[in-house]
């Protein structure tokens, strides 16, 4: 590896860990915060389906000011857009604001983060390929991983117990602080490398023509069409599984106060997503294409899922945990490749936008659904239907190995 590459993998390394030990510091406490505010169990996650819905009314338009105003102007606009619409969630928690001002807040957050989708990995990607990077890009996503995990895994634990010493509300003003550090770093380390964006060009047109060339190269490229189907149930299943870990661990556990036990949840998650990113390359000797790696990842979680949702002891629950988020954070990474090596370096951001896109449709229609029966029939109910959600993704898996696309042998690099 050149030195330019490693500087590369530092910038994007130091950027992941920031932006995710801000996230997490939320994610074991924020269902939680919503029900805290005065939100049903139906209300909590129709707001979060909210947020995937302005995923799914952002992601391609954002993507597409990515791909033409630059990855470093997508990352700061995006950051700043979380800083603001955190502290709003602070604002509507204090005053318990009413559903509709929770789904326009959560609208705001999901345009943040679909600023983030697709610019990051197109950076990555495509400043590796200029600073002369001749190893295997999903060891570096992989290593993306582990890094993002160590940092969700310290946030999380850290924002369970400051809410648990303190109050709901501190670690979304603490992660607040933290989005502004990342602002910063961004603006002085992260700069465009193998790519030029298109300044100065009518934004209409571009988002037309660059819209036309990724429906192109994405959604009328086989292999890659049939992942972005496969999307919105892994994700779909994926979003609500982690969300409602939170209360019903509580419910599991018998002590609705104990927030760090709630941020346990997302830790373990983290610790998988550790173990998982390192295993990686040690499963793929396993395998010769990456979509049979990823097909049985997909099949494997949902047998920890189904535990989840099966058991009523807190302990077997937390083995259930740690087998779906140790199984899918081997799949992510390797999804991650096997679509970058099917996308031209012009459309990556617009076309992994479309895609991120298709897994937020999916948590759209899930979410409020499934939060529904854990009303009406529990947790553990809810968690066996999201089994069945998850395994829709399967046969889109299978389809896309039948391609044989020139990404899919263990060993093709990313374009």
């Amino acid at each position: 590896m050149t030195t330019d590459a490693r500087k590369v993998q530092r910038v994007y390394l130091l950027l992941t860990v920031l932006a995710t030990l801000s996230a997490s510091l939320i994610w074991g406490v924020n269902t939680l915060f919503l029900l805290d505010a005065g939100l049903s169990n139906t209300q909590a996650f129709t707001a979060n389906a909210f947020y995937t819905v302005g995923q799914v009314l952002f992601e391609v338009p954002t993507g597409v000011v990515a791909d033409t105003r630059g990855r470093r102007s997508s990352y700061l606009y995006g950051a700043s857009t979380l800083l603001v619409s955190t502290l709003l969630y602070v604002l509507m928690w204090r005053i318990e604001a009413p559903l509709w001002a929770w789904a326009l807040a959560s609208v705001t957050i999901g345009l943040g983060f679909t600023f983030f989708s697709g610019a990051v990995e197109a950076w990555l990607v495509d400043a590796l390929d200029a600073t002369g990077f001749d190893g295997q890009v999903e060891d570096i996503f992989a290593r993306g991983q582990v890094f993002a995990g160590a940092a969700m895994l310290i946030g999380s634990i850290s924002g369970g117990y400051l809410a648990q010493a303190t109050n709901l509300g501190a670690p979304y003003i603490l992660r607040a602080f933290l989005l502004g550090v990342t602002l910063v770093v961004a603006a002085v380390t992260m700069h465009d490398l193998g790519f030029t964006p298109q300044r100065g060009k009518s934004v209409r047109r571009e988002v037309r023509e660059l819209l036309g060339a990724s429906i192109e190269a994405g959604w009328r490229n086989r292999p890659v069409r049939w992942m972005m189907l496969g999307a919105p149930f892994t994700f779909g299943a994926s979003v609500f599984a982690f969300y409602a870990l939170q209360p019903y661990l509580l419910e599991l556990y018998g002590d609705p106060n104990a927030f760090g036990v709630a941020g346990l949840a997302a830790a373990i998650v983290a610790a998988a997503q550790i173990l998982g990113g390192t295993l990686v390359p040690h499963a793929r000797k396993l395998f010769r294409s990456r979509t049979s790696m990823m097909m049985v990842a997909l099949a494997l979680s949902t047998v920890g899922l189904a535990l989840i949702g099966l058991t009523h002891t807190f302990w077997i629950a937390l083995v259930g945990i740690s087998i779906w988020g140790l199984v899918f954070s081997v799949h992510t990474p390797v999804r991650s490749a096997y679509v970058n090596g099917l996308i031209q370096s012009q459309q990556r951001a617009t076309v992994l936008s479309f895609d991120a896109l298709m897994g937020s449709a999916g948590g759209a229609v899930t979410q409020p659904l499934l939060g529904r029966s854990a009303d009406v029939f529990g947790y553990g109910m809810a968690y066996i239907f999201t089994t069945g959600v998850q395994m829709l993704a399967l046969p889109f898996c299978w389809l896309a190995k039948r391609e044989r696309a020139s990404s899919d042998p263990i060993g093709a690099a990313a374009d």
